[in-house]
């Protein structure tokens, strides 16, 4: 199972950011059907909070579906999917379209000159990037001048954020949307009898979607990557890192893309791709929360069912990932705390010992976890240390994460890394210790299905590999791991071969400039915005209430979930983690001691 979980409220702003992945206890009953056309949807009716519906839909695309060249437009896709239709974002869709196809044909008349000209420029050392507007010649600034004249020109018949507006004055809340390597998906709280609303705009998307604003949104997404690799600390070593892991893989570029790729997208590029991906046999909606079942099905099915099935089969992923025959290392530095990180290649969702490792990984974190006794608590050379299960559709992987405390060092960190490791392969876990864990799952999981949102995230989460009949088979799953399964799979996964990331600080680099809250919602969507900078404001208030003790859980937390975050959440995620840091640089300044390790352990054969 992809596992995600959020347990303190200091980071409850990137919930609806984060799927909730570990699966339940609690049984989801669900009604699945399929439209002619080929769409699935799950319909869950639950009376848990009266009046409110959460709603999305998922298609089964990512960036592993990328063509070379095109890298990062999924997300790229996912941002243009809120600029409507010919119905919903222009006063006059003729006239809109008009620009458009001038804005194409100038566009491929800009990129045509860019590769014909500025690439031999830059092979030959004139200049370092083709793309850069400085490095242009007469000609192409020509070409730009004119796009910026009629896209000020189209200003005049767009709307701009009416598809959120059309949602917020009709009582709708949380809209967003996620891409990761395997899926995009889009969702909504709504209120129950505004479900026909939900279904008449994304179906109207679906079947319609405008690609205005082209180059704009283009612009957005490459400030978005800026913000997410080059402002952050360790962004561009840690992109550098998980490209290292993977050798073959599709995973091994970015879901937001490389910089060259970003800006050579084409309007009819980008609809291709999407009328390839965006198939209803590809599509699966879910509705979660107070309606009809009856009056769902035949709203879902009038708005749904005129989406066109095309026939033509979704492109397989043919690439397999090649086996690590060696251990790779990435010595680097960075204006940030010294850390080391390992991770291994793992196994894909639905893969035997998938719930092994998820149990290995659990074992090693928490308060309660062997790292924490061992590294933070005991030897005392981590201040936080994290270990994640990541299962994807075509492969997987497992993640430890850990940073220094006081004078410590990577290499010393990477040490005790590898002694946890070596115990979980020679010796055998308690039945108590491993008990402690399968509760601990059980009690996550039902934590998980609260509310409407939740469950929606879950089953939306799942369906992207699987089913989400799964949801209601995994703590089973978990329940059958035994001591046996936890050696096996420490010594045929987590040994030689893997990667290596060890960053010390940069101590020339000054202190680089605090990442501002403006800075880590840049690439957040407009419409999204002001609701998150209130929550973050609102919960970063709270860090001078917290103990030692919650604000490391809570770094541990983001940590564990960091590399699953769309993109466009990224920042924020880096934002949360730097105010938590500061803050506990503050306490440790100040003297004060970390809490005492009084947590209730609940090892007993009972559910915690």
């Amino acid at each position: 199972m992809v596992r995600r979980r959020v347990t303190t409220a200091l980071i409850g702003t990137t919930a609806v950011a984060i799927s909730a992945g570990s699966a339940s206890a609690q049984q989801i009953e669900a009604e699945e059907f399929v439209l002619d056309n080929g769409m699935t949807f799950i319909l869950v009716p639950r009376t848990e909070q009266p009046l409110n519906v959460a709603a999305g839909w998922l298609a089964r695309v990512g960036s592993a579906n990328e063509p070379a060249g095109m890298s990062g437009v999924t997300h790229f896709l996912e941002h243009m999917m809120f600029k409507g239709s010919d119905a919903i974002g222009t006063t006059d869709a003729a006239g809109d379209q008009a620009f458009r196809d001038r804005l194409e044909e100038l566009r491929e008349d800009l990129f045509a000159k860019i590769y014909e000209v500025q690439y031999p420029r830059m092979r030959d050392g004139e200049i370092a990037d083709p793309w850069d507007p400085a490095n242009d010649t007469p000609e192409i600034r020509e070409i730009r001048a004119e796009m910026t004249r009629i896209q000020d020109d189209q200003k005049s018949v767009t709307i701009g954020n009416e598809f959120d507006k059309i949602y917020t004055g009709e009582g709708a809340s949380g809209m967003n949307a996620q891409t990761f390597y395997d899926w995009t998906r889009y969702f909504i709280n709504v209120p129950a009898n505004k479900l026909e609303l939900w279904a008449w705009l994304e179906s109207d998307r679906l079947f319609d979607p405008s690609l205005r604003e082209f180059d704009a949104e283009k612009d957005v997404v490459v400030e978005e990557r800026r913000q997410r690799y080059s402002q952050s600390p360790t962004g561009e070593l840690d992109e550098q890192f998980y490209s290292m892991l993977w050798i073959s893989s599709p995973y091994n570029w970015p879901v937001i893309g490389w910089p060259s790729d970003l800006q050579a997208y084409t309007e009819e590029a980008t609809r291709e791709y999407f009328e390839t991906y965006y198939q209803p046999r590809n599509l699966v909606g879910v509705i979660v929360g107070d309606f009809d079942v009856d009056e769902a099905k035949t709203l879902v099915t009038s708005y749904f069912g005129r989406l066109q099935d095309p026939g033509e089969p979704i492109p397989p992923v043919t690439t397999i990932e090649m086996d690590r025959l060696g251990t790779m290392v990435l010595e680097g530095s960075c204006d940030c705390q010294p850390q080391a990180s390992v991770a291994y290649q793992g196994v894909p969702y639905g893969h035997a010992d998938a719930a092994a490792l998820d149990v290995v990984a659990d074992l090693m974190n928490g308060r309660t976890g062997r790292m924490y006794k061992s590294m933070i608590e005991g030897s005392e050379l981590a201040s936080s240390a994290t270990a994640v299960n990541y299962t994807l559709k075509y492969a997987g992987a497992f993640n430890i994460d850990a940073q220094v405390k006081g004078n410590a060092t990577p290499k010393q960190l990477l040490a005790a890394l590898e002694s946890e490791l070596e115990r979980l392969r020679t010796e055998p876990v308690a039945e108590r210790e491993l008990q402690k864990v399968k509760n601990q799952t059980r009690a996550d999981s039902v934590r998980d299905l609260q509310n409407n949102m939740g469950m929606l995230q879950q089953i939306l989460a799942v369906e992207a590999y699987g089913s989400w009949q799964d949801i209601n088979d995994y703590a089973d799953k978990i329940d059958a791991v035994t001591p046996d399964d936890i050696m096996r799979v420490a010594n045929e996964y987590l040994t030689d071969g893997g990667a290596i990331a060890l960053y010390t600080r940069n101590e020339s680099a000054g202190s680089g400039g605090a990442m501002t809250l403006d800075d880590a919602l840049a690439g957040v969507p407009v419409e999204m915005q002001d609701m998150l900078r209130m929550q973050v404001e609102q919960q970063t208030a709270t860090l001078e209430l917290a103990s030692a003790e919650e604000l490391e859980e809570a770094l541990t937390q983001i940590q564990a979930q960091s590399a699953m975050v769309p993109e466009n959440m990224q920042p924020l995620m880096a934002y949360i983690t730097q105010q938590i840091q500061a803050r506990l640089a503050e306490l440790n300044a100040t003297g004060e001691a970390p809490a005492s390790d009084e947590a209730t352990d609940d090892t007993t054969g009972g559910e915690g």
